[in-house]
């Protein structure tokens, strides 16, 4: 069995000094709301094995957090891993992403952007969303010891929170 969270950027900043959207930061909420989703998983007590990101900055700082959380928590220290494609991505580049992880990460969380993330979590199980939320987390069971064969695997809704969820 594997497990799959995928995380929605912190609150992002909309500062008009910014030239790229790649490169907005996250805003005060952001930076609290970040760590604080973080320690909720660590309070469920989901031990997470790979931290992967889209590298544009909201989304890898998001992910950040999450590892600097973790590794306060108790857990091993673990490098978020950046992988470009994520931003903006349209559902086939998640596929992409998960059919290509290691088989020895058994939890992987996944930070991104919307639209993408949302059209992409609609389509895994029979539960829905309007619109994920920043900093919101969508979880699956995967039953399958291979992300190889996770497009053709039954998967079933686990939990969704986001920090106005309390």
């Amino acid at each position: 069995m594997k497990q799959l969270l995928l995380v929605r950027h912190a609150k992002s900043s909309w500062d008009i000094t910014v030239s790229k959207d790649f490169d907005r930061e996250l805003n005060d909420r952001g930076h609290r709301d970040a760590p604080e989703m973080a320690k909720r998983l660590l309070k469920k007590k989901i031990s997470i094995d790979a931290f992967v990101s889209s590298t544009a900055v909201r989304a890898f700082t998001t992910a950040v957090y999450f590892a600097d959380e973790y590794e306060r928590g108790g857990h091993k220290s673990l490098d978020v891993i950046g992988i470009p494609q994520l931003y903006h991505a349209e559902p086939p580049v998640f596929e992409k992403v998960i059919v290509g992880l290691d088989d020895a990460l058994e939890t992987v969380a996944i930070f991104a952007h919307n639209p993408g993330i949302t059209e992409f979590v609609n389509g895994l199980t029979t539960a829905r969303i309007d619109d994920m939320p920043t900093s919101g987390i969508f979880a699956i069971n995967i039953e399958t010891d291979n992300w190889k064969d996770f497009l053709t695997a039954k998967k079933a809704f686990w939990f969704f929170d986001y920090p106005k969820n309390k």
